[in-house]
C-alpha cells in the first residue's frame, strides 16, 4: 500500500492523504473513495478520524481519499467548508494520471457532518439557481462528479436537526447564525435541497446513534421516493461509531456499499 498527502489550498487543513493499493504495471484503479470525517463541522475533530477507514479500504483493493477540509473554529463554517469539499474533490483531476486513478466512479463515504457534505456534494449541480448563497460557494471542482455516496449516520436533513439543536446547536454553528436571520445559506447548504438526485444514496444508520437520530436518514429518504435513484435505507447494529470501526460489523457494511458503488 502507498501512501501520498496533498495540498489543495493554501490553509493548513487544505489537504488531503491519498492511499492506493498495489497495482499490476500497466492497470487503473477501480474508480476512488473520497472519505469525508465527522465532528459537526467542528475543528475539534479532524481527518484522524478517517484515516483508519481509508487504510481498510486499500487493503481491501480501493483507492481512498481521506479529505481534511476547514471546519467551523478553523477558517471553515459557510461558506469555507463547502467550498473546501468541493475543491478537494476536485484535486482528484491533477492526481488521476500521475496515481492511475479511474474518475469515471467517485464513490464519498461520509460519516455524521461528513454524511452531510458529501451528500450535499453529489447535489450540488443541483443548487444552481439559488442566488447569491449559491454563488459563494462556486462549483470548484474540475468536472469531477460523484457518482454514488455511502453516508454513515449523515446529518442529511438541516432544517430538522436545527429544529432539535443537535450537538448544542452545530447547524447555527457551522451557518454563522439561525435559519431566520440566514434562510438562504441555510437552505443552499441542506441536501433536502437539492432532492431529486441522480446518483445512488445509502443512507447507512446505526440502531443504537445516540448522537444522530435515525430521522436523519429516514426523512431524506423518504423525501427521496418520487425521484429517478431513490436513496434506500439501511440499519445496521451498533452505536454512532461502529460505523467508523474497521472491525465492527456497521462499517463492513458500509465497505461493502462502496465496493458495489464503485462495480
Amino acid at each position: 500500500m502507498q501512501r501520498h498527502r496533498y495540498d489543495y489550498g493554501q490553509d493548513p487543513s487544505q489537504w488531503g492523504e491519498l492511499f492506493l493499493p498495489d497495482l499490476p504495471a500497466g492497470r487503473k484503479h477501480r474508480g476512488v473513495v473520497v472519505v469525508i470525517h465527522g465532528g459537526y463541522w467542528r475543528s475539534t475533530y479532524g481527518a484522524e478520524l478517517g484515516e483508519p477507514l481509508a487504510r481498510d479500504l486499500a487493503e481491501h483493493g480501493m483507492a481512498a481519499w481521506n479529505l481534511e477540509y476547514r471546519r467551523a473554529g478553523n477558517g471553515g463554517g459557510w461558506p469555507g467548508t463547502f467550498r473546501d469539499i468541493l475543491a478537494g474533490i476536485g484535486k482528484l483531476a491533477a492526481l488521476a494520471e500521475p496515481h492511475s486513478l479511474d474518475l469515471g466512479k467517485v464513490v464519498a463515504l461520509g460519516h455524521s457532518a461528513g454524511g452531510h457534505l458529501a451528500v450535499w456534494a453529489a447535489g450540488r449541480d443541483r443548487l444552481e439557481g439559488l442566488g447569491a448563497d449559491a454563488r459563494q460557494v462556486k462549483n470548484t471542482n474540475d468536472g469531477v462528479r460523484l457518482t454514488g455516496v455511502v453516508s454513515q449516520s449523515g446529518v442529511l436533513n438541516l432544517a430538522e436537526a436545527e429544529r432539535l439543536g443537535l450537538s448544542n446547536g452545530a447547524v447555527g454553528n457551522l451557518l454563522g447564525g439561525p435559519s431566520s436571520d440566514f434562510p438562504g445559506r441555510h437552505r443552499m447548504a441542506d441536501p433536502m435541497t437539492a432532492l431529486p438526485l441522480d446518483v445512488p444514496v445509502f443512507a447507512v444508520h446505526a440502531a443504537e446513534d445516540d448522537d444522530v437520530p435515525l430521522g436523519m436518514s429516514t426523512t431524506y429518504v423518504d423525501a427521496s421516493r418520487s425521484g429517478p435513484v431513490p436513496a434506500r435505507l439501511i440499519t445496521v447494529p451498533g452505536d454512532h461509531f461502529a460505523l467508523i470501526d474497521p472491525a465492527a460489523e456497521a462499517y463492513v457494511t458500509c465497505r461493502e456499499l462502496v465496493g458495489k458503488l464503485l462495480g
